[in-house]
């Protein structure tokens, strides 16, 4: 619990949380209320809610980079190693603190983007009431947190903030989309891409009334996972990555 309090403190102490948590729940609120209010010949859906979703996420995880990778840049990670020799116990703490902020930013912007849509178009049925509702609302915020989980592990093992931000950054909004141009292959590795994978927990198994039009909401998936699936394989490659940092990070110099 020491740990923890500490982690939450250093985070809590910096400006960069606070407006990397105002921007995304902006910047998903807004495009809620933006694609809401100009859907004029559409009847404004659960899914279209939240098309600002993966907008937030990016946020997300330079907020989560920036958390590790500013110790290491201005050498706080040294005194907090020199206090707590165990840095396993340590990274983990920090981990845990960010995720858990991350998953509650996720939450608000979700239902955020519903009560902004229910009031700007308030005769448009936006109740959250089946299964696949709840998971496209409630569900933000567990992959928002495991999202950050994998952004502290290349904070780690980069260790550079502007080199952390650029690598994910192009890897989520560039690669898993290319990658299908690969000829014969490209559409069956996107298929198990990361982010891709997380994209079908979030609108995978639609109901009939929640079905996306292009442009009117979150891109549908190609993963051939069920939902829940989905979230399992995206959260072990999270803990994997973070495996692989947290190991990196105890054989390297500080």
């Amino acid at each position: 619990m020491t740990l923890l309090a500490v982690e939450r403190i250093k985070l809590f102490t910096t400006r960069s949380p606070l407006w990397c948590t105002l921007a995304a729940i902006a910047v998903t609120v807004g495009f809620s209320a933006l694609v809401t209010g100009t859907a004029n010949e559409l009847t404004p859906t659960i899914s279209t809610t939240q098309f600002g979703v993966n907008f937030g996420l990016m946020v997300i995880m330079v907020m989560a980079t920036l958390a590790i990778t500013t110790e290491y840049r201005f050498g706080t990670i040294r005194a907090t190693f020199q206090a707590i020799p165990n840095r396993t116990s340590t990274l983990l703490a920090k981990t845990t603190v960010v995720a858990l902020f991350a998953g509650l930013i996720g939450e608000v912007a979700a239902f955020g983007s519903v009560a902004i849509a229910k009031l700007v178009r308030s005769s448009a049925a936006l109740g959250i009431d089946t299964a696949f509702e709840w998971r496209a609302v409630a569900g933000v915020g567990l992959v928002y947190a495991f999202a950050a989980v994998i952004a502290i592990a290349v904070g780690l093992l980069i260790r550079h903030s502007a080199g952390a931000v650029s690598i994910l950054l192009i890897y989520t909004l560039l690669v898993e989309s290319l990658v299908s141009l690969i000829p014969t292959v490209g559409v069956d590795i996107q298929k198990w891409m990361p982010f891709n994978v997380a994209n079908k927990f979030l609108t995978g198994d639609p109901d009939a009334s929640n079905v996306v039009v292009a442009g009117e909401g979150p891109q549908a998936s190609n993963a051939t996972l069920s939902p829940w699936w989905a979230l399992a394989y995206f959260a072990a490659f999270a803990v994997v990555m973070l495996g692989i940092a947290v190991f990196t990070a105890n054989r390297r110099d500080a």
